[in-house]
């Protein structure tokens, strides 16, 4: 589970409760389309450690803000009262409240969020997050996120990674989830499937998954990936889009099936950033084989491929940012379509799903994947907001991809193209928090998160 609606509504919740209550000129980019930046609490007292809780309520002063205008005022509120709102065109629009409490250390960077909700989702009903999210160093994170909502959704995300640096021998990634999702759509295999073939379907999954990588030097690292996976496709539930069964009754992976998947990969990396860069390369080449049970087979199927993004400063304050993917699944035996390669949707995820951003998550979908983004990340402005500095970003964006089932196909051919224009807010080393507005040949498409979409 990725927390895409609650965990990426968090950064967009807080950023428009920080512009609209404190920041004029943040207000005028919201009257065009919705921003993102960081509110935060006060840093801890200089002079000691991190307080291991969550900043209390400071006690009145003479002269000092009580009542209800102390609960509107950051800087002495027990907590920051977010309005949540989150969009998806698989998911609808998301509303709700998140109480957040936002820990810096001495440096004024974030290092711990809490942010507990509750929300309405008009196919899901209402429901809650419990969400909490730790940054002890560059080189160490972990999460924790659970969710429940009255109809179908449930969720928990367990995640923790070290050495991201790369400065000692060994690095680690490691994750489980659980998650019961109704959103998701499938529109039959092929690069020309038509908007009214759109089905929905449940899917419940099970992941345990880790990463082992050898840090060659900072620049090269070798990684073993292993992930076990448990999916079970069930009927959808949406109002108005017909089940996947009804339309591809004998389409494979319906109901509970099992993978296995081991990749092994080599990745070339002389960003000078890993979660906000501004200059470098890197290039990731990987090959893996995933089966239903046992080693070292491919009795699902096998997959190579080679994910790239570039940055480049043009001036002091803009940056030219490019990615480009291709996945080939090799053999497909007996491969479910969930495990197939598709475009659509807002973010990158190195040997899976690759953005098309005028379209929602999943819209096409085939054997192999070809997709390119290019991106022009212009600093607007920036501004002091309470104890961090913040970042705004606008940044015009350009998507084409495409799917494809033979190998021998050119794949920069019949390619489907999206522009847009998105808005970031960065608060330092972290956080980045976005709105991205897409158009296709389908309409428009909005999406908001947390990251760079790559």
């Amino acid at each position: 589970m990725h927390d895409s609606t609650g965990g990426q509504a968090l950064w967009n919740a807080v950023a428009d409760f920080q512009f609209a209550a404190w920041r004029r000129v943040v207000a005028v980019l919201l009257t065009a389309v919705p921003s993102i930046a960081l509110a935060q609490l006060p840093p801890p007292e200089s002079g000691g450690p991190p307080s291991p809780v969550p900043p209390s309520v400071p006690v009145p002063a003479p002269g000092q803000t009580t009542g209800l205008a102390r609960w509107l005022n950051p800087s002495t509120a027990p907590f920051i009262p977010v309005p949540e709102v989150a969009t998806d065109p698989n998911s609808g629009t998301t509303l709700g409240v998140l109480p957040t409490w936002l820990r810096t250390d001495e440096n004024h960077h974030i290092d711990r969020i809490i942010a507990p909700d509750i929300l309405h989702n008009p196919y899901f009903g209402y429901g809650m997050h419990v969400r909490l999210y730790e940054y002890p160093s560059e080189d160490q994170q972990w999460s924790v996120v659970a969710q429940i909502k009255e109809h179908v959704e449930r969720g928990f995300d367990g995640e923790y990674q070290i050495g991201r640096a790369r400065r000692d021998r060994w690095s680690f990634t490691g994750g489980l989830i659980y998650d019961r999702d109704g959103t998701p759509r499938f529109f039959g295999t092929g690069n020309k499937t038509p908007e009214s073939s759109q089905t929905n379907y449940t899917a419940a999954q099970q992941v345990a998954r880790a990463q082992i990588g050898l840090n060659i030097s900072r620049i090269w690292q070798l990684a073993y990936t292993v992930r076990a996976r448990s999916v079970d496709v069930l009927p959808g539930t949406l109002p108005g889009i017909e089940s996947i069964e009804q339309r591809f009754p004998h389409i494979t992976g319906l109901g509970t099936d099992r993978e296995l998947l081991q990749r092994l990969s080599i990745t070339y990396d002389t960003r000078d950033d890993l979660t906000i860069p501004s200059h470098g390369t890197q290039w990731v080449a990987y090959g893996g084989l995933a089966s239903r049970g046992g080693l070292l087979n491919d009795s699902l199927y096998s997959e190579a491929g080679v994910d790239g993004r570039g940055f480049w400063p043009l001036r002091q304050d803009t940056i030219l940012a490019v990615h480009l993917a291709l996945r080939y699944l090799l053999h497909t035996n007996d491969a479910p379509f969930w495990a197939l390669s598709s475009i659509g949707g807002g973010r990158s995820d190195i040997g899976a799903e690759q953005p098309l951003r005028g379209f929602g998550a999943g819209r096409f979908t085939d054997r192999d994947s070809f997709s390119m983004t290019v991106e022009l990340r212009h600093k607007l402005l920036s501004f002091d907001a309470l104890s961090t500095h913040v970042d705004i970003e606008v940044t015009p964006f350009v998507d084409a991809g495409r799917v494809f089932g033979r190998s021998g196909t050119v794949p920069f051919t019949q390619l489907h193209p999206v522009g847009g224009i998105g808005f970031r807010g960065i608060a330092r080393p972290f956080v980045v928090g976005y709105v991205d507005v897409g158009y296709g040949s389908e309409g428009s498409a909005v999406f908001t998160g947390i990251g760079y979409p790559f």
